[in-house]
């Protein structure tokens, strides 16, 4: 379940730290999270975790069981304007855009996730046989 955001007016930077708040959160933390933080990229993350949500809905997913298993924001566009400065000279200023990339999973109950660890740790306990070479020949 993915859900993209191309092209939002904002510095990675600054969606970063919004995006690090909920990463592998659960919908419903998540959300709570978003609609209290005074960020500028926080309604237009919960409108992504919306989109993503529904996509997983209509894939069969109940929304109580999904997390926030990746999010990532890079750069996108930039856009370039000048700055009028002294003596006739323009500062250049980079105004940089986001893309944000969201995917859901489904969580695994805490009995799935004790077996996955029983079974890595059986494969790891296996015997490997060595040979020892002997130091007098």
């Amino acid at each position: 379940m993915k859900a993209s955001l191309q092209n939002f007016k904002q510095s990675p930077r600054k969606v970063r730290l919004v995006a690090d708040m909920i990463r592998g959160k659960r919908i419903t933390a998540a959300r709570d999270a978003l609609v209290f933080l005074p960020k500028k990229s926080s309604p237009e993350i919960q409108k992504l975790l919306d989109s993503a949500v529904a996509n997983a809905r209509s894939q069969g997913f109940a929304p109580e069981d999904l997390i926030v298993k990746t999010i990532t924001v890079d750069k996108g566009a930039v856009l370039r304007r000048m700055k009028p400065m002294a003596r006739g000279r323009g500062a250049r200023i980079n105004r940089t855009m986001s893309i944000v990339k969201l995917e859901l999973d489904v969580q695994q109950n805490k009995e799935q996730k004790t077996e996955n660890k029983k079974e890595k740790t059986k494969a790891e306990k296996t015997p490997t046989k060595s040979k020892k070479k002997s130091l007098t020949s």
